[in-house]
């Protein structure tokens, strides 16, 4: 029987015993504590309320091994802000150990202990860690399974088992984000589809109970409060970002997302002082400085990212975190020394976690490779490739990118060279529970062509893969790095037009001509941009091997004419890439890239549809 279920059932079995404690409570009454109205939800059992049992020594005789008395209750969380400060402070160490002492009989112990290790696998995509961090969360679910409502014939819900429901849910959706993190395609976020759906339905129910009327606060009502608020907006953030194809299947087991609602509830779950304000603060930095421009369109709000960051700078002013955001930031305003100089004082400020560096080590990649700093970009991928197991592949294909645009004495300096470094690629190829990484795989399938006798170079690969990280709407908003492009762009047109045509000519002739279009759309070029973006077009039926090409041109020509106020031809083009293509590389990225512009383009709340309120 679910958790809504049991509450309407003691909503309807104590609906009279309310009303009459209404009568006898005063207002400065203990059992009837403030209540939450507000004007985004009608309640839809405006009866309920919240009643806690006045017997404390009856409520820890309930649940004698993990203490469920609300001052117990209140101890946790605060040690728990306790150990989360000690983390921000970069005592990384202290704050683990301080928390798992008590992952045992603590329900937020265990969350937050998980959680710091759920952050852990995510920057390093160590398989080893992955796993780890998913036990530890799945010990932790069990830790909050015990302390949920365990009778449906109960009347009453104390506190501390809405916090259960609470934590239970968010151990739910940091396994289904740890199952994202295997693979790009978000089909697999509906793996296990009952588990996360449970998380969904309960955040819904929980949403729905703090908006009810008769909702009394109690002793940790905010730290309750922020926990919802962090679950449904991260849902609803996330749902409202899928392509079109894997989003009627989540509609189809009962899955809404609408991203303003999200945005807003994750703002206002950041805006307090709660455990789950750290976590509220971070996922919208994550989408303001990354999930925007990699599966977006570019358009994350840099002033607002300023605004959520700078309070936690303050506080922590060596916290690696928030000096790795800082560099992000700094990144997307197109400062690159700025950015350069916080990547390294966040490699600087402590030497516990190498995660935070490796971190740091790809986006000093990215920013010498703005520059067109071959050498400096090298030494970065050659860090990552020796310290870090997230893509072995990639490493070495970006290795091998950024020698083949030096000449062979420079190459000399590093003792590699790029057609050795591309043929190991395919044999780094790893999987993460046994799927391969999309970028791993787009590393491949472009350095086979060095496998054969007299391997054809490729034309540009640091620049191509940068497009596939979208840079280029990075570089773009500064005039003199998109021309230094363009000017590394027609140099290696010049190249191309002066070697013997082969069976990679055509690809290579498109794969310019697209990234130029990008820059020249930059340089506010507009007519020269669409008539590289058409080229790529009408050489379509002659592409042998980078199909990628023309669903992404017709992308970027559909992004073009929204510059131009072309809104029903750039939803034709769009619709054209979703619809008529399939099964080329990179394809789920794009794919979030096309629904994210079809999403600017249709003006919509909900994926196009606007949703009053969606929880």
């Amino acid at each position: 029987m679910s958790f809504m279920t049991n509450w309407r059932r003691s909503v309807k079995k104590n609906k009279d015993a309310g009303q009459a404690q209404d009568n006898h409570d005063g207002p400065d009454s203990s059992n009837q504590l403030s209540v939450i109205n507000s004007p985004q939800m009608d309640p839809v059992i405006p009866d309920f309320r919240l009643q806690l049992s006045d017997d404390k020594d009856a409520l820890q005789s309930r649940n004698p091994s993990n203490g469920c008395s609300r001052s117990d209750l209140s101890l946790a969380l605060e040690d728990c802000m306790a150990a989360l400060d000690l983390f921000l402070r970069n005592d990384f160490d202290e704050a683990q150990a301080r928390l798992r002492s008590r992952t045992k009989d603590s329900m937020y112990h265990a969350l937050t202990y998980a959680t710091i290790l759920e952050m852990q696998a995510m920057m390093t995509f160590d398989p080893q860690h992955i796993q780890t961090a998913g036990n530890t969360m799945k010990e932790a679910q069990a830790i909050c399974q015990r302390q949920r409502k365990k009778s449906s014939f109960s009347k009453n819900f104390t506190e501390e088992e809405l916090h259960a429901e609470v934590c239970y849910a968010e151990c739910l959706l940091q396994r289904a984000a740890l199952t994202f993190l295997q693979d790009e395609n978000m089909i697999s976020f509906i793996k296990g589809g009952i588990k996360v759906r449970n998380s969904y339905q309960t955040y819904k129910e929980l949403h729905t109970i703090l908006q009810s009327s008769g909702y009394s606060h109690g002793e940790n009502h905010g730290h309750f409060e922020g926990g919802v608020k962090l679950g449904v907006g991260a849902f609803n953030l996330m749902i409202s970002m899928l392509p079109t194809r894997t989003l009627k299947l989540m509609e189809f087991v009962g899955f809404t997302g609408n991203k303003e609602f999200g945005l807003q509830q994750l703002l206002e779950g950041s805006a307090e002082n709660t455990l789950r304000s750290f976590l509220c603060n971070m996922l919208l930095l994550c989408y303001h400085t990354f999930m925007s421009f990699i599966l977006g369109t570019g358009e994350g709000d840099v002033e607002d990212a300023e605004k959520l960051l700078q309070p936690y700078l303050q506080k922590y002013p060596q916290g690696s975190i928030f000096l790795f955001f800082a560099g992000r930031i700094e990144v997307i305003k197109g400062n690159l020394d700025a950015a350069i100089k916080r990547f390294e004082e966040c490699c600087e400020v402590q030497q516990q976690w190498k995660q935070f560096h490796h971190m740091c080590y790809w986006e000093l990649m990215w920013c010498f490779t703005y520059k067109r700093h071959w050498k400096m970009a090298y030494f970065y991928a050659d860090l990552l490739s020796k310290e870090n197991t997230w893509s072995k592949a990639t490493y070495a294909y970006m290795k091998a990118a950024y020698l083949s645009m030096l000449t062979p004495d420079d190459c000399l300096t590093f003792g590699e060279t790029a057609g050795t470094l591309f043929r190991q690629v395919p044999g780094l190829k790893q999987k993460i529970a046994g799927k391969s990484l999309p970028t791993e795989k787009f590393a491949i399938r472009k350095a086979r062509r060095y496998l054969a006798e007299n391997p054809i170079p490729l034309p540009a690969p640091p620049l191509e893969m940068m497009y596939i990280w979208n840079g280029y709407t990075v570089i773009g908003k500064h005039k003199d790095l998109t021309e230094g492009m363009l000017k590394t762009l027609s140099e290696a047109q010049a190249k191309l037009d002066s070697t013997p045509r082969s069976e990679f000519t055509v690809d290579d002739q498109c794969l310019l001509s697209l990234l130029k279009g990008l820059c020249l759309k930059h340089l506010g070029h507009q007519e020269e941009a669409e008539h590289y973006f058409t080229l790529v077009l009408c050489n379509e039926s002659q592409i042998r091997y980078d199909h990628y090409l023309v669903p992404n041109a017709l992308l970027e020509h559909g992004l073009l004419c929204l510059e131009q106020g072309k809104t029903a031809e750039a939803i034709r083009l769009l619709e054209t890439a979703k619809q008529n293509y399939k099964h080329y590389s990179m394809e789920s990225r794009t794919h979030f890239r096309i629904q994210a512009a079809l999403h600017k383009a249709k003006g919509g709340g909900e994926n196009g549809i606007h949703v009053a309120s969606s929880p």
